[in-house]
């Protein structure tokens, strides 16, 4: 696939990663981009992480906290809020439907 097809399809769920990366427990900004970087295809930059997590924190679906750091300045930690865990639910009850569609049509496409 070709890098901007790719580059379109983790737009388009990057957000509800992050909100899943926030799922267990609060994180800071590095440790997002080292968790989403584990899984190569949706490694990103610090320069679309963060302002999708400004927009998370301003559309009520994260919060943020400042905690000290042992090794430098204060981290900024972003936490999922109630809205957010039900946006991620929501997207988590139509992800399978929306995967397997996408897969009828891949498959039907290989066959014609």
């Amino acid at each position: 696939m070709e890098a901007r097809g790719v580059s379109q399809l983790r737009k388009g769920v990057l957000e509800y990663c992050v909100l899943a990366l926030l799922c267990d427990r609060p994180r800071y900004g590095v440790e997002l981009l080292e968790a989403l970087a584990d899984t190569p295809v949706m490694a990103t930059s610090q320069g679309t992480l963060y302002p999708l997590l400004s927009r998370l924190r301003r559309s009520g679906l994260a919060d943020t906290f400042l905690m000290e750091s042992a090794s430098g300045p204060s981290r900024r930690y972003y936490e999922l809020t109630d809205q957010g865990r039900q946006a991620l639910d929501e997207f988590s009850g139509h992800w399978p439907s929306f995967r397997d569609a996408v897969d009828r049509f891949l498959v039907s496409g290989d066959e014609s």
